[in-house]
């Protein structure tokens, strides 16, 4: 993926990472359109952020995505990235069945929303020269947080979708790109003050720059990530797990 000169589609967009992004993306000289539910946010972004483009999209259901992507297509033929930022992560308590709207929820917006997403634009972006489809799983998707066994579950989906569909579309202009995170400090899991949590500013910095000088990156792993990426081949996957689980 070039650094500047894409068009690039953000659902997820409206704050957090994905907006820290997109302005990132928008200061190297990329057309950016970010994407999100709430239309008020939208608006707000637009005024604080000129030149961002802005759709509204409820990445949990399946029609929205579709016209959503449709009026983006049209709007901006030149559309060559899509970004899977959108996901939610929320605790869970498997004892009883109390879980299972989070559960639901949790896989609707992290697995089927960019797996919608994903099937909406594909076909477009093959007809693009050069094109890109960046995916977002997590370190937790090499190493489990008990407190949240389905977000867990579905980055771990991503990351092996992200693989898979990587080999498919080898015959195409697309690329997939895997984006990585660590913990950072956002407002995921209220992480904005956590002492072991990135912070936002300096995690943006280090994705850049891997897109910067590595643009065929599979993965894009900022160093933080790394413990939990490769604790399984280290051969230390059960210490890792049990300071996950505060052990």
């Amino acid at each position: 993926m070039n650094i500047t000169g894409n068009t690039i589609f953000i659902p997820g967009g409206t704050s957090g990472l994905g907006l820290g992004l997109a302005l990132r993306f928008q200061a190297e000289g990329n057309t950016v359109i970010v994407a999100g539910r709430r239309k008020q946010l939208l608006e707000q972004i637009a005024i604080d952020h000129p030149g961002l483009e802005t759709f509204v999209i409820d990445t949990q259901d399946a029609d929205s995505i579709r016209s959503t992507a449709q009026a983006v297509q049209e709007k901006f033929p030149s559309t060559n990235v899509l970004i899977t930022m959108a996901g939610i992560m929320l605790p869970e308590d498997y004892h009883t069945g109390d879980f299972l709207a989070v559960a639901e929820s949790t896989v609707t917006t992290n697995l089927l929303g960019p797996i919608r997403l994903i099937a909406a634009f594909t076909e477009f972006l093959a007809g693009q020269p050069d094109a890109t489809i960046m995916t977002v799983s997590s370190g937790l998707a090499f190493v489990p947080l008990p407190f949240t066994p389905t977000y867990n579950a579905t980055k771990a989906a991503i990351q092996l979708l992200s693989e898979g569909i990587r080999v498919q579309l080898a015959d195409t202009s697309i690329t997939v790109m895997e984006l990585v995170p660590p913990a950072v400090r956002t407002s995921l899991m209220g992480q904005e003050n956590a002492e072991n949590a990135m912070p936002v500013d300096e995690f943006l910095s280090q994705v850049m720059e891997i897109i910067r000088t590595q643009p065929d990156a599979k993965e894009i792993l900022v160093e933080t990530v790394k413990f939990l990426r490769f604790a399984e081949a280290r051969g230390d996957y059960d210490k890792v797990l049990g300071l996950l689980s505060g052990h």
